[in-house]
């Protein structure tokens, strides 16, 4: 299944009137439309290729979500430890002036 329209009858008169035979015109243009046709069905990606991508996206989908996960606890984890720092600093501030 082709994306790209190829008139072939346009192509043909084209050829008709820049001096070629009716039968060589269409010859060409129905060479010209395979052609075309065979690029095209070279370069598109079918459900089999697809398909075969699919499984490796997923596991690095699934990769990148388990770090992300590890460092949303790292990050939780560093959180906490800047609490307790500014805690004990206010503690010994409070601590040297009261």
């Amino acid at each position: 299944m082709s994306a790209i329209t190829f008139d072939t009858l346009k192509f043909a008169e084209r050829l008709e009137k820049a001096g070629m035979s009716r039968e060589l015109a269409s010859a060409l243009a129905e060479a010209q439309k395979d052609s075309l046709a065979e690029v095209m069905e070279a370069q598109m990606a079918t459900k089999g290729d697809v398909a075969a991508l699919e499984k490796p996206l997923r596991l690095d989908l699934e990769r990148v979500e388990r770090k992300l996960i590890e460092h949303d606890g790292k990050f939780a984890l560093l959180q906490w430890m800047i609490g307790i720092v500014i805690a004990l600093a206010l503690a010994n501030f409070a601590q040297q002036f009261f």
